[in-house]
């Protein structure tokens, strides 16, 4: 199959149209939180122009024709005639997604977004402007560069107006990928007074030796009118760190000197490096162009541009003297971070490489161990500095695919917008932690459970503005979405400010669905886990959002696959809080592997606090069969790991027994009775989902060293699961 160079291409657009998407909604959110700077409104701006530029490379029309729409009414926002109002903001957020639909439709060669018109009309509105505007973008007449030399200054320029300046820019890589085109910039040249353009063509090499991805045309500008340097250098704001750009005030004009500038400083000239650009580097400047006798004209219509008879032959300008070196040139700033964009299919292989050097090396360990070779042999010593290689290279790996949640949750943002509208409520979402980052085969699976709790809380969480004022809280309900770390997982949390969990409700909803018994006695925590059974709903209605019995259970399912787990707290009006808990990756862990009535178990090392060996004055007893132990004036639950797996019945004593002190994510601890500790080691995690279904207590599967399988255990599921019985209540059967 033929290689497809644009193919290429065309996927890098889009994958830039991602992070220029999320530069949009990071600055949109700032507008909404009162950001007036012009800085911010550039990044909206440069974001929605960006991919407008990209888009029409590619012939993408409908894309094109909306964010060209989009843009007209930033730039009005840009020049100061319209005011970032709350209003406004709304409708660019809304804007902000159907270009989000736009890039998705033409990335995948779908249909374009069908509701577009309510946004496009009151982008028109708010710009003052009407459906016509677009012929700019889809019918427009290209107006015609003069190629010829410019003539010299005319003699009248320094009457004839109170400024004059001349410009010279040369476009660099990355001007015209990023969607900049010269003409949008000369047009603007054009708003500040009469300007005279031509075209820079000295670093044009022969044809056959033509680079096409090199730009390699440049423009001279002379601009005269009432216009200051730092109204010039404005236009090129946007383009200065993909741009060779010199300004210079004309010889004999009263040009304004900029405010920080010394009125006795003669004016300065910035070199541009024209003939070195197939180099790459700043090379010296092109010498200066002859004029010709008669002036070219700036910009011809087709009409009017003279054709050049065939066969006529082009005289060849002569030599001109070099041009004056200037006393300094510009270099563009340094771009902070380089970043590479390689397709997940390969990292997911060097991941799963990596897991089986791991397990390699676990093997290669075990076998040198057997061969009892002395602890200070080069074997050893070289087998220790494999092992510290082989970590190197795994946490290296596991950064790859690592990825800050911050994606997600602009993500889960338009979900808010979308939901809100939909039921007439007033809704603000605040997001913390956006910066953590998690394996992203997490982030991808967590998208869709997210989803459905965000529409939970904007639809049974928070109350209507009327019963909001009422109950004296803002009319405006607030959703906190945070990511954190804990306990060696991350923690997802989904809060709101509305009612909370009405528990009368959800206890008269169970007993009429046939749930629970009408005379069940259950705990505020036991009843707020009844909204994750099958089938429970508490919508009187069915809706686009919710009411037909798909809840809470089939977001639970999807957590428990990835080895995780959702708590829900509450708090009669004030709220309601879901907490998921999550492997921070699903490939590779360190984990304690240890023995258990003759089988091998690995404990993540993340979940342990610290191991104690047990006296018969540290277990006390709790109940007829179960136990607690005392530890530094705490007492903390006993969980027989023998037991509790069904390896073997609980131990008549735990005197001189070992446990493993493990961290809960709601601060708890919870003691487990191994029989012996092994070792540390990485392990490479094997799902046993697809295979086996879900296994309470039991997270994964993994390779030991000598080939042995061993299963990983969940701590905190476990806990969860336990019967809690440490001790017989008939000693005799312990035999």
């Amino acid at each position: 199959m033929a290689h497809d160079p644009m193919a290429e291409i065309r996927a890098s657009f889009f994958v830039e149209c991602e992070e220029l998407l999320e530069s949009l909604q990071d600055a949109l959110t700032a507008l909404d939180a009162g950001a007036q700077d012009s800085e911010t409104v550039h990044v909206v701006f440069r974001a929605v122009h960006s991919i407008k530029g990209g888009a029409g490379a590619f012939s993408l029309t409908a894309l094109v024709t909306f964010a060209h729409r989009f843009e007209t009414v930033l730039d009005a926002l840009r020049a100061g005639r319209l005011a970032a109002t709350a209003e406004a903001v709304r409708l660019f957020f809304r804007a902000a997604d159907l270009l989000q639909d736009h890039v998705i439709a033409a990335r995948d060669a779908g249909p374009p977004p069908a509701d577009e018109a309510e946004v496009l009309q009151a982008l028109d509105a708010l710009a003052g402007s009407d459906d016509d505007e677009t012929a700019e973008v889809t019918d427009f007449q290209p107006m015609a560069l003069s190629f010829d030399f410019a003539p010299p200054i005319a003699p009248d320029l320094a009457a004839a107006g109170p400024a004059a300046w001349q410009i010279r820019f040369l476009p660099r890589d990355g001007f015209y990928p990023s969607g900049n085109e010269p003409l949008v910039l000369l047009r603007a040249l054009a708003r500040l007074g009469a300007i005279e353009t031509r075209c820079l063509r000295e670093a044009l090499p022969p044809l056959d030796a033509l680079d096409p991805e090199q730009p390699l045309l440049g423009w001279s500008v002379r601009l005269r009118g009432p216009s200051n340097e730092a109204e010039v250098r404005e236009v090129f704001e946007f383009v200065e760190d993909i741009c060779d750009i010199g300004i210079t005030a004309l010889p004999g004009e009263a040009a304004p000197a900029p405010a920080d500038a010394a009125p006795a400083d003669p004016p300065a000239t910035t070199a541009l490096p024209l003939a070195d650009r197939s180099a790459g580097g700043a090379g010296p400047a092109a010498p200066a162009p002859p004029t010709p006798a008669t002036p070219a004209p700036t910009f011809a219509t087709p009409e009017s541009a003279a054709p050049t008879p065939t066969g006529a032959a082009t005289p060849a300008p002569a030599p001109a003297a070099p041009a004056p070196t200037p006393p300094a040139a510009t270099t563009p700033a340094a771009a902070e971070h380089a970043t590479v964009r390689v397709d997940l299919d390969r990292v997911d292989r060097l991941v799963n490489l990596v897991g089986e050097l791991v397990i390699n090396q676990a093997m290669l360990a075990q076998s040198v161990t057997e061969a009892g070779l002395p602890a200070n042999s080069a074997v050893m010593n070289g087998l220790e500095a494999f092992m510290m290689l082989t970590r190197d290279i795994q946490d290296s790996v596991m950064m790859i695919r690592a990825q800050p949640v911050k994606p997600l949750f602009q993500r889960l943002a338009r979900i808010v917008r979308e939901s809100s509208a939909a039921l007439g409520k007033e809704v603000r979402l605040l997001t913390e932690g956006e910066a953590t980052e998690v394996d992203k085969t997490v982030i991808e699976r967590l998208a869709d459970p997210l989803t459905h709790m965000i529409r939970n809380a904007v639809d049974h969480g928070l109350e209507r503005p009327e019963a909001r004022l009422a109950a004296g809280k803002p009319r405006d309900g607030v959703i906190t979405l945070s990511a954190q770390h804990r306990a060696g997982r991350v923690l997802i949390e989904i809060a709101d400010d509305g009612a909370g969990i009405d528990r009368a409700r959800v206890r008269e909803i169970a007993v009429a669905k046939g749930l629970i018994a009408a005379d069940a006695a259950l705990s505020d925590a036991e009843t707020d886990a009844l909204l994750f059974l099958p089938g429970f709903s508490t919508a009187t209605t069915v809706s686009a959002l919710s009411g037909r019995g798909v809840g809470m259970d089939v977001v639970r399912q999807a957590i428990q696959s990835l080895g995780g787990r959702v708590v829900i707290s509450s708090d009669p009006g004030r709220g309601t809080r879901f907490s998921i808990s999550l492997p921070l990756t699903l490939a590779v862990l360190d984990g304690m592997v240890v023995k258990v009535a003759g089988e091998t178990l690995v404990v993540p090392l993340s979940a342990i606090l610290e191991t104690a060996t047990l006296g018969a004055e540290d277990v006390r007893a709790l109940g007829p069969q179960t136990s607690v132990i005392r530890l530094r004036d705490a007492f903390v639950p006993l969980y027989d790991l023998g037991a509790e797996l069904g390896y073997r019945s609980p131990k008549p004593s735990y005197d001189g027994g070992i446990v493993l002190l493990c961290a809960q994510e709601n601060g708890n601890r919870a003691a487990l009775v191994v029989d012996a500790i092994m070792e540390q080691r990485q392990v490479v995690i094997k799902g046993l989902q697809q295979s086996c279904g879900r296994i309470p207590g039991v997270a994964a599967a993994t390779i030991l060293g000598d080939g042995q399988i061993a299963l990983i255990l969940d701590p905190a599921d476990l806990v969860h699961n336990a019967t809690g019985r440490s001790r017989v209540a008939d000693l005799a059967l312990a035999g």
